[in-house]
């Protein structure tokens, strides 16, 4: 059996309970060295095979996971944050289900969370942003012209940047021929949840110049949007005044009942 199992975003106790129990119990651990903190292994078996796939090509993955499986061992593939995203999960498990491999995912918290945490966001504010945009800038793997940076920057929402920190020049271009002000707040959050941490605060126009100031060109998530600044509304679910479907509110003229999990 193959487990895919996300890592979290660097901390090692930010990793699944079910997560760390595939670990602790895995005869083979593929992981993405590059990324994932080494520290999440020190749970493993002393007898557990250990491969850092920075060194490996898809081919070389896929072969120590047949000769796991025909050895009838149990395998970990880790991957930071959550495998759903920018993971290149999809070729190993068409790869796997053609050979009738079985295998399962164990998500994880996306470095996406881990940035929020430490930056202490919340991306969807009221009145400000209701709409969270995950992407990344285009390098070496191209990007569909129609999730261009400039295009998805039209709608103004927070926009969250994987992949992008060695292109901050262009990033920067591109948010602004999209329609973000240059004073729009920005932040660049560097191995968030690790150690080494850093949190820059900056605005769209100076994206280039505070990285280059940092020395930060990879690891490293950007964040985009006025949510980062100080003004937003309050929420109707806990105002006095609005009615849900478990309270009365206040307001003689408030009607509309909305459910408990409905965050307005």
């Amino acid at each position: 059996m193959i487990h895919f199992v996300g890592a979290g975003p660097g901390a090692p106790d930010l990793i699944t309970v079910r997560g760390q129990k595939l670990l602790q119990e895995a005869d083979v651990i593929i992981y993405a060295g590059s990324l994932v903190n080494p520290s999440l292994l020190d749970v493993k078996k002393g007898s557990c095979r250990v491969y850092n796939s920075a060194h490996m090509t898809l081919e070389e993955v896929l072969q120590v996971m047949r000769t796991a499986e025909k050895e009838g061992r149990m395998t970990v593939r880790l991957h930071t944050g959550d495998p759903c995203l920018y993971g290149t999960i999809r070729e190993q498990m068409d790869a796997l289900r053609e050979e009738g491999i079985d295998f399962d995912i164990c998500p994880g918290v996306s470095a996406f969370c881990g940035a929020a945490s430490a930056l202490e966001l919340e991306y969807t504010l009221p009145g400000v942003s209701q709409t969270v945009i995950i992407s990344r800038t285009a390098g070496r793997t191209p990007v569909p012209e129609k999730e261009s940076i400039r295009n998805l920057a039209v709608h103004q929402a927070t926009m969250v940047l994987f992949l992008s920190a060695g292109h901050l020049l262009k990033l920067q271009g591109e948010l602004l021929a999209g329609g973000y002000p240059a004073d729009t707040p920005a932040a660049i959050c560097y191995k968030a949840t690790w150690p080494e941490e850093k949190k820059l605060y900056c605005t769209v126009g100076t994206l280039a110049e505070t990285a280059k100031k940092e020395d930060i060109s990879n690891t490293a998530l950007i964040i985009v949007g006025e949510v980062i600044g100080s003004r937003y509304d309050r929420s109707f679910l806990y105002d006095p005044a609005f009615t849900t479907a478990f309270r009365q509110g206040s307001s003689q003229n408030e009607e509309k009942k909305e459910p408990e999990d409905e965050s307005l």
